[in-house]
């Protein structure tokens, strides 16, 4: 039986594309907080502009969404809305998720893969308490990557972390000039550091490095493969 916590004038925005659990979180809430206003919504835009209008206490939010990617949204929201605690929902639980997660200073993350429900309630206590709520997983990986030495993010630049996506779905030198407005001597420069601080030879080994730590997910490996 979920627990129920008593929070007056708790307003909760739940961000989620698949309608089934988009209800079902949105149900989960209102029988947890039965005070509290619960609203789902579909899109990253929506939740944007629900959250400048209505600055709800708590943002559940997937970061896979169809019109966006979820950590940038959860940036905008967090521009339009400073006192709004945002709880990321995930399957991706990798390290390049990870770090941008704990760069843009989210206030949760749960792993949607291995987690119960419960964990939702969990989460939202914990960070309206004003501590910071990471599943299992997550705090495992954080803390894998920040005893690693020669973790991305301790060796790479933030210019060479951003384009680390790009190379590792095997576009050629003068494709990501032209994507990201570099020269194609300086995407050149960037990648022979990128693979000389990781450790790599090849672009098969950079592409087999970005998946693992995920920059690239399979779909983009496959699509480069055929």
């Amino acid at each position: 039986m979920v627990m129920q916590t008593s929070r007056k004038n708790l307003e909760i925005l739940v961000v989620e594309d698949h309608q089934l659990i988009r209800e079902l979180l949105v149900q989960s809430c209102g029988n947890t907080w039965p005070h509290a206003r619960v609203v789902g919504v579909t899109t990253g835009a929506e939740a944007v502009s629900y959250a400048d209008s209505h600055q709800p206490d708590i943002v559940l939010l997937d970061l896979c969404l169809p019109d966006c990617d979820g950590l940038d949204i959860a940036m905008k929201i967090l521009e339009v809305a400073y006192a709004t605690k945002v709880i990321a929902i995930t399957s991706h639980a990798d390290e390049f998720t990870i770090h941008r997660a704990m760069r843009g200073r989210l206030h949760g993350f749960v792993d949607k893969n291995e987690q119960p429900l419960d964990v939702i309630r969990q989460a939202v206590e914990t960070v309206l308490d004003g501590r910071q709520y990471l599943s299992e997983t997550a705090r495992r990986i954080w803390s894998d990557m920040r005893f690693d030495p020669v973790n991305f993010s301790k060796v790479l630049s933030d210019r060479e972390i951003s384009l680390l996506s790009l190379l590792g779905r095997g576009l050629t030198n003068e494709e990501i000039a032209a994507q990201v407005g570099l020269a194609v001597s300086t995407v050149k420069l960037h990648r022979n550091k990128i693979m000389m601080r990781i450790g790599v030879h090849s672009t098969p080994q950079l592409m087999r490095y970005a998946l693992s730590k995920g920059f690239i997910n399979r779909e983009d490996a496959v699509a480069h493969a055929s």
